[in-house]
């Protein structure tokens, strides 16, 4: 009875719900995972807020929100307050991953620009970055 409720429960949530709570689990994923990388845009390696910051923009590019390479740790300063501190994320990003990779992810970004995820994709999405997470902190 009670997995049934949680069933009915998870079905009659909005997509931007589900969407949004994958994001909880992804970005906290990133920030473990760069706990101790400086901030990808300015370098900063103090900040009152960390955030997992998107290099191409997850309300623009939705075929990339989940993706690892379009993610990294930023200061609060650089994500909220700067845009991303685009051009300045871009360089960090470059010594990151390397150039290839970077064009690889905005050529994928552009080819995913619309994406809708399905309630499975979305399902094993958080699946995946919870059971990540619980590895990062064992």
């Amino acid at each position: 009875l009670r997995t049934e409720k949680r069933e009915e429960k998870e079905k009659l949530k909005t997509y931007s719900k589900q969407v949004n709570e994958v994001k909880v689990s992804f970005q906290r994923y990133i920030r473990m995972r760069d706990a101790k990388l400086p901030c990808i845009s300015c370098g900063a390696t103090t900040s009152s807020v960390w955030d997992g910051s998107h290099y191409k923009k997850a309300e623009v590019y939705s075929g990339v929100i989940f993706h690892e390479d379009n993610v990294h740790k930023s200061c609060g300063k650089c994500n909220r307050y700067l845009g991303g501190n685009e051009l300045n994320y871009r360089v960090g990003l470059i010594a990151k991953i390397g150039n290839e990779r970077v064009l690889q992810l905005e050529h994928l970004a552009d080819e995913t620009r619309v994406r809708k995820y399905s309630d499975l994709e979305l399902l094993e999405i958080k699946t995946r970055y919870k059971n990540k997470l619980k590895g990062l902190t064992q």
